[in-house]
């Protein structure tokens, strides 16, 4: 009598067949050129927009480990079109935990896929420097600044926008992804990995919004500290990334990264899963730094095997391996910057 197979949730199912059916058969295309509309138009509806959105809005509320293997499967099939899913996250997340009328107005269409939004507050991490600024203005608030990065610019319906208050304030408000008054933005950025999503940079020069597009204030003390909480833990579109690298090896070559892999991505989940988020992170940031050498050496290995070829722009294994570069740096903060740096010169 065989076993019965494991249920697989919906969403993995649907990630999995987005990754197998569309994304990982362009990827390289995607990469010298930039994301389709047409791919971010399928996760709309897929329902991958709303993973981590309360069911009463039309989302899944979807337990981690999906959360997780979407991620994955998702990055590890095209990681540019990855990438500019994932702001949407943020937003949805800010909004189920907040209250007001931002999150009556669009909670629901982020949710459901017919909003896609992205977020920019990054240079919150800049702090005491202050690259944006807010105040008080009339009946709502004047952003003043640089924003250095902001991904999926002519993608995205709606942006996040966070700047920093005179009182130390973190404030973050919702407004169109689009050149207004106040608000303009860079050509694309030329990058060395992922330049298909779309990364500007964006000048405001006295952008006003309204009261009600105000998502979340809080101080920044305790923003950075939830903030260093998140960024603590090893990414899961590492592991996707590393995956998709060992694909491109022989057995006796990929057999023992692989089991690197099972054993950080192991740990790493036990304490997402078994741990309060504050618990165990000098343990949890090792783990990221040995998710991070585990996807350099998959992505290496996969540049020596591929040779000459793997020079090629249109190679996989290179692409990997530009991606594995951004990957090792995105959400860096002072101390996983040092941690990585720490177990490199150690």
């Amino acid at each position: 009598m065989t076993a019965p197979h494991p249920l697989v949730h919906p969403l993995v199912a649907r990630a999995r067949s987005l990754a197998d059916g569309l994304l990982a058969p362009h990827a390289e295309q995607v990469d010298q050129e930039e994301v389709p509309a047409s791919h971010l138009a399928r996760i709309r509806r897929s329902g991958l927009l709303g993973l981590n959105a309360p069911k009463e809005y039309g989302g899944a509320a979807a337990p981690g480990a999906v959360v997780r293997e979407t991620a994955e499967i998702l990055a590890g099939a095209c990681c540019s079109t990855w990438f500019v899913q994932a702001q949407h996250h943020t937003p949805v997340l800010t909004l189920a935990r907040g209250e007001g009328p931002v999150r009556e107005r669009l909670l629901g269409p982020l949710a459901t896929g017919e909003l896609l939004s992205g977020v920019a507050y990054a240079h919150l991490r800049a702090y005491p420097r202050v690259p944006v600024r807010v105040t008080r203005e009339r009946a709502g608030w004047r952003f003043d600044g640089t924003v250095p990065w902001y991904t999926g610019w002519g993608l995205n319906d709606l942006l996040l926008l966070a700047g920093v208050t005179d009182s130390g304030e973190v404030l973050f408000a919702f407004t169109e992804a689009r050149e207004q008054p106040g608000l303009r933005a860079s050509a694309p950025m030329r990058l060395a990995a992922l330049t298909a999503a779309r990364t500007v940079s964006l000048e405001l020069d006295g952008l006003w919004l309204p009261e009600e597009a105000v998502a979340l204030r809080t101080p920044h003390e305790r923003w950075s500290a939830a903030d260093r909480l998140k960024t603590v833990n090893a990414n899961p579109a590492v592991f996707g990334l590393t995956e998709a690298a060992l694909t491109l090896l022989d057995e006796d070559t990929a057999e023992p990264l692989r089991a690197r892999l099972t054993e950080v991505r192991t740990r790493a989940y036990a304490l997402a899963d078994g741990a309060a988020p504050q618990e165990h992170l000098a343990d949890r940031l090792a783990l990221r730094t040995q998710a991070s050498e585990v996807l350099g050496a998959a992505t290496t290995a996969a540049v020596v095997t591929g040779g000459g070829r793997s020079m090629l722009l249109t190679n996989k294994a290179q692409r990997l391996a530009r991606e594995a570069l951004f990957l090792m740096v995105q959400a860096q903060t002072r101390e996983s910057r040092a941690a990585h740096l720490d177990a490199l010169t150690g």
